[in-house]
């Protein structure tokens, strides 16, 4: 038996003669915002915003960006400008001479550079083993 292969799944379907659902809808909500604004406004001010409203449910509707729908480039700045930001300082090399320059009190002042190992668990495993070694050690050598 044989099935048939759907094709051309990428393709949105044309509901209302040339335009999709989501041209139809983003064309017929920037005529809708024109049209609030020109019974709310003066005509010659809801002209002047109405304008932009359009070219921007135009671009919606119509325009590719790299390949790619309007709105993805759209809700893409929309979070990278809302969105928490990661600044990151690259730190200077110090220079010979700054590094000379430390004060006596500096110097005689031990820092405290805490131990890194490897692995914790081999820590404690050496521990555990010295342990046991000194621990045999006393018990043959009661002193």
């Amino acid at each position: 038996m044989r099935f048939q292969t759907p094709q051309f799944i990428g393709i949105e379907d044309k509901i209302l003669g040339p335009l999709t659902l989501k041209q139809f809808i983003y064309l017929a909500g920037s005529a809708g915002a024109v049209a609030v604004l020109n019974f709310m406004l003066p005509h010659i001010i809801a002209f002047t915003i109405g304008i932009p409203i359009v070219i921007f449910g135009c671009m919606l509707s119509f325009y590719k960006y790299n390949g790619k729908p309007f709105i993805v480039l759209v809700e893409s700045v929309f979070t990278f400008t809302m969105g928490t930001k990661l600044y990151i300082w690259k730190k200077k090399e110090k220079t010979i001479s700054q590094t000379q320059k430390k004060t006596a009190a500096e110097e005689e002042e031990p820092v405290y550079i805490p131990k890194l190992s490897d692995s914790k668990l081999k820590d404690l495993a050496w521990s555990l083993d010295i342990h046991d070694i000194t621990q045999e050690k006393q018990d043959r050598n009661p002193l």
